[in-house]
């Protein structure tokens, strides 16, 4: 029989979670960058990415349209495990919050209500000040 050491039983229990961070300027350019560069990572983590792609972009829009301040950049962020992806987009507005719903004017909030029928779940997140980050979650099937 086999020895096992804790390092392996630890890499059976826990599983390893992918990480992706880029930060970059908060203009149409990186938001467009951000959708870029995010369907490529999770294309390359071999995770779906066209609905997940779609939630970049328009939690990057948001980040530029809505989170902007003058000199300050966004931060994309994926996480992934076996069970769940996460996206979030983190700006330097931390008073502003996205809407749960359209606005009566019709103005704004439609992106997100974009987020809410892709994701499976998504929010806010305060911090570290003064900024905020708005969050997107996927359920994904195990892969091996």
């Amino acid at each position: 029989m086999r020895a096992t050491t804790l390092s392996h039983v630890n890499q059976q229990i826990v599983e390893p979670k992918l990480l992706f961070r880029v930060q970059l300027s908060a203009t149409r350019r990186g938001a467009r960058l951000a959708r870029l560069l995010g369907t490529e990572q999770l294309r390359s983590w071999g995770l779906p990415f066209e609905e997940p792609g779609q939630v970049i972009a328009e939690l990057a829009a948001n980040a530029v349209s809505h989170g902007r301040v003058r000199g300050r950049d966004f931060r994309l962020g994926l996480a992934a495990d076996a069970d769940t992806l996460c996206i979030g987009v983190t700006d330097a507005r931390g008073d502003r919050l996205p809407f749960q719903r359209a606005a009566a004017d019709g103005e704004s909030g439609h992106g997100m209500i974009i987020v809410g029928a892709l994701a499976n779940r998504w929010g806010t997140a305060p911090g570290p000040f003064p900024c905020k980050t708005v969050w997107a979650e996927f359920d994904l099937p195990m892969w091996g």
